[in-house]
């Protein structure tokens, strides 16, 4: 929790705690199932959450923003962000349903109202859209885009970082092929510059405007 506040000093009691209440939560339902690998559980802030927050570092979801998280797992980069963006609503999609328990469960017991999830393939998602769809670690870009885009409303009024319209994900390694496979020109940002931690070497924030 300490290295949250080392990055982020404004949180409200609130915020304060339900980032504080999310490892113990995490670790009594880690036991049951198995969502977060047991080796990372140590450094569960580090990994977990605030490379989640790498996204409201550089981005800020304004009130109202409707905010799709693909391929959500057990809630990152999701229920990080709906704590820190309380205005914001998130819809949190999976195709493992058990994994969308346990961020049912854990948004309940924080009382976090602004979450929603969906047992879901995000290409069955229909006639619905939202301002951003965000992802970490899901799969390559190419798809990504593919399934996101269809997804992704124009929001007229998006101005950049302060309002972003179309998809943010979180990935790691050598991205340069993947980036030239997807077809798509993302503003890639190093996470190591956002947060001088040596975790968040070699991974990166993508940004794809919808056109």
């Amino acid at each position: 929790m300490n290295i949250l506040q080392q990055y982020f000093s404004d949180f409200t009691p609130i915020q304060q705690q339900q980032f504080a209440a999310l490892k113990a939560l995490y670790s009594e339902w880690n036991e049951k199932i198995n969502v977060i690998s047991r080796k990372d559980m140590d450094n569960f802030y580090t990994h977990h959450v605030l490379h989640s927050l790498a996204i409201a570092a550089k981005f800020d979801f304004k009130e109202s923003l409707q905010v799709m998280d693909l391929g959500a797992g057990g809630g990152f980069p999701g229920l990080p962000l709906a704590i820190f963006f309380p205005e914001a609503k998130f819809h949190l999609v999976d195709s493992i349903n058990k994994k969308l328990t346990v961020v049912k469960e854990i948004a309940a017991a924080i009382g976090l109202n602004n979450l929603t999830t969906q047992h879901s393939r995000a290409e069955e998602i229909k006639n619905r859209q939202f301002d951003v769809v965000v992802s970490r670690a899901v799969a390559p870009l190419k798809d990504l885009w593919r399934w996101s885009k269809p997804l992704i409303r124009k929001n007229k009024t998006a101005a950049g970082t302060d309002n972003p319209n179309g998809l943010i994900c979180l990935k790691g390694g050598d991205l340069t092929q993947e980036i030239f496979e997807s077809g798509c020109k993302p503003f890639v940002l190093e996470v190591d510059k956002i947060f001088d931690e040596p975790h968040f070497e070699q991974k990166f924030l993508l940004y794809q405007p919808i056109k």
